[in-house]
């Protein structure tokens, strides 16, 4: 066995389908998939891909940070109480713990996530 992941984007298998839970829907349809990559062998750290379809919801981090990568497409992130935050391919920012925003998919945004729980 290898310490040494590498993302496989022409091959992540089979995603995991789903939307924004409906309390937190705001415009549009979006819908997300998301591939999980590899994750620490204590369950706190995980790492993967997500994709979301234009659309507008609110994003709520409780406790877990997590480290964002834009791959493609073009999202608004705004935290509450800030100006929104365009994002784009070759962005990175990571979401703090108790972060609470509205994410606003422009065009269909891929990401590399790294969340720690």
């Amino acid at each position: 066995m290898s310490n040494l992941t590498f993302f496989k984007f022409d091959d992540l298998g089979p995603s995991r389908d789903r939307a924004p839970l409906p309390e937190r829907l705001m415009e549009g349809n979006p819908q997300f998939k998301s591939w999980e990559v590899e994750r620490s062998s204590d369950d706190k750290v995980l790492t993967g891909i997500w994709e979301t379809t234009p659309g507008t919801f609110r994003s709520i981090k409780g406790g877990t940070l997590e480290f964002c990568y834009i791959l493609s497409g073009v999202s608004e992130v705004t935290e509450d109480g800030k100006p929104p935050v365009r994002v784009e391919a070759g962005d990175a920012f990571v979401m703090k713990p108790d972060f609470t925003g509205v994410w606003r998919c422009i065009e269909t945004t891929r990401k590399i996530w790294v969340v720690y729980e």
